[in-house]
């Protein structure tokens, strides 16, 4: 019983207030923090990567749909071209039809008059005996038919030409519009692409520039990283030298000191007990220290993350 009660204080005055599995536990509490670190950052590379594939598929969709609107609407317009053109034909055989049977109407009406009238004619010249009367009004006849299909073909004529130009100004102007609606297409397709690529390079000057600061930033972060690794590695390959030096030193105090009296171990004991508990400070202000770096780290990237 006195001996655990002298170990337990020998052990308490040893390692402080903190035991081994406390350490042990708060060490693998830390080891887990870090780790848990890195694979955040790890993971936030991937949705930076896996953010950048969308990008892209979103800007093919993009051009694929702005493509496939303007063969839609030259398609359209083809076809709206196709179906005038066609309503044209029609309207000009149509026109054709209806002037070429009226014409034929005109010419039935002749000859049926025609008709008439010579057999009105070989009547009265049955009928009449003066072959100068029937003479002079066959002239008359001719001279007045003569100069009725006259009048007849200049009408045509006259009618022919005004539908003729009528078609032509109709033409010119349907070729007009046609023309200016091509201009404004062609120009605002245009202004569409070139906002478009400005857009692009603006965004890929800001992914660039992003990814230079993330890489500069990981540069800092490795560089900070290293030198305080190697500083810590430099303290604490010193503070091993010490311990060395000191146990070295106590195990020839040992071999020299064995006929030493009781209070000459006591006095090494208590100067064993000091060195351990500025040893357990060291620890301590490196804790707070490590704890410190880690909150700086946390808000340095907690800032960047609001920057971008």
């Amino acid at each position: 019983y006195l001996a655990r009660k002298f170990f337990y204080l020998w052990a308490k005055m040893t390692f402080g207030q903190v035991i081994p599995s406390k350490a042990r536990c708060f060490y693998d509490q830390k080891i887990l923090h870090k780790t848990f670190g890195e694979w955040k950052e790890q993971w936030r590379v991937c949705r930076e990567k896996q953010l950048s594939l969308r990008a892209d598929n979103h800007y093919r969709h993009l051009l694929l749909n702005l493509v496939f609107k303007a063969w839609r609407a030259h398609v359209c317009q083809q076809q709206g071209k196709r179906n005038k053109c066609y309503v044209a034909e029609s309207h000009a055989k149509k026109q054709a039809l209806l002037r070429t049977w009226l014409h034929w109407l005109v010419y039935v009406d002749v000859q049926r008059t025609k008709h008439g009238m010579q057999s009105v004619a070989l009547a009265f010249r049955e009928r009449s005996c003066l072959r100068i009367s029937w003479a002079v009004w066959r002239r008359q006849h001719y001279q007045k038919c003569s100069g009725h299909k006259m009048n007849i073909l200049a009408l045509q004529h006259w009618a022919q030409s005004l539908q003729f130009r009528a078609w032509l100004q109709w033409r010119e102007l349907y070729l007009h519009t046609q023309n200016e609606k091509q201009k404004d297409t062609r120009a605002v397709t245009h202004h569409q692409h070139w906002e478009l690529r400005r857009c692009v390079g603006a965004w890929l000057g800001y992914l660039n520039l992003h990814r230079v600061k993330k890489q500069q930033n990981e540069l800092a972060q490795e560089f900070h990283r290293s030198r305080m690794l190697r500083r810590c590695f430099s303290d604490w390959q010193l503070s091993w030298e010490c311990r060395k030096r000191m146990r070295a030193h106590q195990r020839d105090l040992e071999k020299q000191a064995a006929r030493i009296a009781l209070w000459r171990v006591f006095a090494h004991w208590k100067r064993y007990v000091v060195l351990c508990v500025e040893e357990a400070q060291q620890c301590e202000l490196a804790e707070k220290h490590y704890k410190y770096h880690l909150l700086v780290r946390a808000l340095l990237c907690a800032r960047w993350e609001g920057l971008c």
